[in-house]
């Protein structure tokens, strides 16, 4: 395993096998859909080769890959992984072999064309993921929005079209100021030597206080766009409700956890003065997003836009982590962004599993499942608790960091998040009482089918995710901490958290003890 280029193997292996199920026949179509699950299990066996090289006391980027790209630019086929992206890796290739299980049934037209659109989408994905030269980073970034457009828009409900076309300009124009940035930071740098798009040498900038706000606010706009938090929100129902569930899935799981990837690998390391002079502005929005999501979800009728916004919700409380600028709320957040990404993928694919069967996703056309599908019930009772954070299970662990996290930074913003909680398990347990509990009030529900073990099998994987990180995080978080100290340890040295070390030497009074006096001078004042 030594001397492997892993990261370029966990990341092109899935675009050259998606190219590959593109030159199969179209029929039968059982042919493409077995080829692209087996396929979709080599990256997965190489992310936990990944798992198992990493060394997790080192914070900084491991298992490093650099070979000249385009020399005459600077920019290098550079990869990289750390704790921040090590699980994100992981979740990717486990969700990828899941979607393509859980969408045996569900795609009927162009099957083959939409196994080699997830599988190449995961390469693309993850090439954002490991990206450790800026450029290779937004060829990545604008490369993904292709196949997740098309299978909107080709494999989406009645409206997939408007949806499609909203998601992709909403995070077009926030990838083109982006590109601005990019092309102003790499020349502002380089000055009159050699360009170099190098993320590292990036963080060890001149850049005046000015040029970072401006640089900061044109990142941000795209990640922010990308999470997405209030008010860049409005494109993500929409791609939801008509994207087909692997879509949604992939959407959720991975997509748009680039956006708060991306304050932690750009925004916050390369522009500490701006991202400390925008700290109350994403906080309050962070605020905002967790309550406002809440509310929203709270009386949706449809069970799949009711997911949506509380994805809003819950990816509020992932940057209020980050934006804690500690190392529990750090922690917390990355390891929050692994939960959205099992728990609500979960929810999309059990929602999914009905509307197959009945064509409607109305909380009001169902009642009294419990009895005639039992094993369905079960689990979506388990990713319900996961996503509302029931001790036990994953969600627990990720946003009780966060609040602590929290607390420690703002405590007004931690205890208004902690009602976020509240109302998350109103909407998600409300939903669940109506759709599982009471009498059956539709006739053709009592004909439903249970779950077949192909259906089973494609959540069990989530199942397990949720207890084991529940239940015994230590290997998740112990992955995390390192690089999050390490951050920590670069906004400390450009003195980005000043004002938050003065204000806890005054909360708890960390204050030099005053002198005792010598026993001369107790002698002579005795005298």
């Amino acid at each position: 395993m030594e001397g492997l280029p892993l990261l370029s193997l966990v990341m092109l292996s899935p675009i050259v096998l998606g190219c590959i199920v593109l030159a199969l026949p179209s029929e039968p179509v059982e042919t493409p859909r077995r080829t692209a699950f087996v396929f979709s299990l080599l990256p997965l066996v190489f992310s936990l080769m990944i798992l198992q090289a990493f060394d997790p006391t080192v914070g900084t980027l491991q298992l490093r890959e650099h070979v000249a790209w385009i020399p005459d630019l600077g920019a290098y086929y550079s990869l990289g992984v750390d704790g921040f992206s090590l699980w994100l890796i992981v979740l990717t290739t486990v969700l990828t072999p899941v979607v393509l299980l859980s969408s045996w049934s569900d795609i009927h037209v162009r099957v083959k064309q939409f196994q080699a659109a997830m599988l190449i989408m995961e390469g693309l994905m993850i090439g954002a993921i490991v990206a450790a030269d800026l450029l290779l980073f937004i060829v990545f970034w604008e490369l993904m929005l292709l196949p997740m457009f098309l299978v909107i828009g080709v494999w989406g409900g009645p409206r997939r079209r408007y949806a499609a076309l909203k998601f992709f300009l909403y995070t077009f124009v926030g990838s083109g100021l982006m590109l601005v940035a990019m092309i102003y930071l790499v020349l502002r740098q380089a000055g009159d030597g050699p360009l170099s798009f190098d993320i590292v040498g990036l963080y060890d900038n001149d850049l005046s206080l000015t040029e970072q706000i401006w640089l900061f606010s044109a990142f941000a706009f795209a990640f922010m766009i990308k999470v997405p938090m209030v008010p860049f929100h409005t494109w993500l129902p929409d791609a939801h409700t008509e994207a087909p569930t692997g879509g949604s899935v992939d959407l959720a799981g991975v997509l748009l956890k680039m956006g708060t990837y991306g304050f932690l690998r750009f925004a916050l390391p390369i522009f500490p003065q701006a991202a400390e002079l925008a700290f109350p502005i994403i906080v309050v929005l962070s605020v905002i997003g967790i309550l406002y999501g809440a509310m929203v979800a709270l009386p949706q009728p449809d069970m799949k836009r009711l997911v949506a916004y509380s994805s809003v919700s819950h990816l509020g409380f992932v940057m209020l982590g980050i934006y804690a600028w500690n190392v529990t709320g750090l922690t917390g957040g990355v390891l929050q962004m692994v939960n959205h990404g099992l728990s609500t993928g979960a929810l999309f694919i059990l929602v999914g599993y009905m509307y197959d069967r009945r064509h409607t996703r109305e909380i009001s056309e169902y009642g009294g499942l419990w009895g005639i599908v039992p094993i369905y019930s079960a689990l979506l009772l388990v990713v319900v608790l996961s996503s509302i954070g029931l001790p036990g299970t994953n969600g627990f662990v990720g946003e009780f960091l966060i609040l602590i996290g929290a607390f420690r930074a703002y405590p007004i913003a931690g205890a208004i998040g902690t009602l976020g909680v509240v109302l998350g398990a109103v909407y998600l347990l409300t939903m669940y009482k109506h759709v599982i509990f009471g009498p059956v009030t539709k006739k053709v529900n009592e004909t439903l089918q249970d779950l077949s073990p192909r259906e089973i099998a494609a959540v069990a994987p989530i199942i397990v995710l949720i207890f084991w990180i529940g239940l015994y995080p230590k290997p998740f978080t112990d992955r995390i901490e390192p690089t999050a100290k390490h951050l920590l340890a670069l906004l400390d040295e450009k003195g980005a958290r000043r004002w938050m070390h003065e204000r806890d030497r005054r909360l708890f009074h960390e204050t030099e003890p005053a002198a005792r006096p010598e026993p001369e001078l107790l002698r002579a004042a005795a005298r």
